[in-house]
Order: C-alpha cells, then sequence, then structure tokens
C-alpha cells in the first residue's frame, strides 16, 4: 500500500489566496467612505450650524457672522460694546478645520459674489439673505443654500440634475 501525501496542492492556494484578496478589496471599499458621502456629511453639518445661528440670532438678539478661509470656517457675535468677536465660548459654533481636501469654495448672497472674505451674516431682525455656499472635494460639489424663509438646505451643485435634494 502507498500512502499519498498530505497537504494542499499549489492549486488549491492560490484558489485560498485569491478568495482572501477579493475579501479585503471588499471590505477596503465599503470601510473606506467615498468622497460624495464625506463632502455630503460635512455640507448637512454646515448648514445645521448655519440654520442654528440664524435661530440663535433671532434668540439672543446679537448679530451673528459666519466667514470662511477655504478650508476651515468660524463664527462671529457682535456686541454693541465690544463690535464683532469670535465665538470661542460655544462648543457647537467653535471654529472648525475641514477635513483634508474638502473646502468651501464659493459664497454667492442674494446671486452676488462678495468681494473681499467670504462672510455671512445673520441679523436678529428681518429676513435671512438668500446665500448659496459652495463646497467641494476633488470634482465632487455641493451646495448649501438658504431661503429668504429660514430654510437652509444642502443641495447637489446646480448643473447635476440626477443627485438627490436633502432637507435639513
Amino acid at each position: 500500500m502507498t500512502q499519498r501525501a498530505r497537504g494542499f496542492t499549489l492549486i488549491e492556494m492560490l484558489v485560498v489566496v485569491m478568495i482572501m484578496g477579493l475579501f479585503v478589496g471588499l471590505v477596503a471599499t465599503i470601510a473606506r467612505p467615498d468622497d460624495r458621502g464625506q463632502l455630503r456629511v460635512e455640507a448637512e453639518r454646515l448648514a445645521q450650524l448655519l440654520d442654528l445661528c440664524a435661530q440663535e440670532s433671532r434668540l439672543t438678539a446679537k448679530a451673528i457672522a459666519w466667514t470662511s478661509d477655504g478650508p476651515s470656517y468660524r463664527f462671529w457675535q457682535f456686541a454693541e460694546a465690544t463690535g464683532w468677536s469670535e465665538i470661542r465660548d460655544n462648543d457647537i459654533l467653535r471654529d472648525r478645520t475641514l477635513p483634508q481636501g474638502i473646502a468651501v469654495v464659493g459664497l454667492r448672497v442674494e446671486n452676488m459674489r462678495p468681494r473681499g472674505a467670504m462672510r455671512l451674516e445673520f441679523t436678529p431682525y428681518g429676513e435671512m439673505p438668500a446665500f448659496t455656499i459652495e463646497m467641494a472635494l476633488g470634482a465632487e460639489r455641493y451646495d448649501v443654500a438658504g431661503s429668504p424663509l429660514g430654510e437652509v438646505r444642502v443641495v447637489p451643485p446646480e448643473g447635476n440634475l440626477n443627485a438627490e435634494m436633502a432637507t435639513r
């Protein structure tokens, strides 16, 4: 009687390695957020913060401003005695740095691009200005739009008709 060699053949080993490689590739693809999803999350966050600014301005009867230099943004509050000062004592309206690659690339207030720095002001009296803030990550774009009625929402860029609209 002859004894058969025990172990795996080269074909069996290659099949197992190939299956493991496919599995690792699938898990890596699922686990890593795509650019569009990451940008959308940041746009949603900004929309919620701007909505909060408008409400806070009305409740405190103080003007609140939002400014951005591209990769970050911050909030300011106006006081008669001191003028504009950065909000530092509010954990929600603190200055924020966007994740790497995401930037605020444009601001239109009442369909006009502001001259100089990107700045948006919320006053306690009257209606909110209509505005659009454009955010980008590579080729992906999302807009945060505000209406005079007080609605702040995230919308896909104007040229993208197939993308869905998200409200706050």
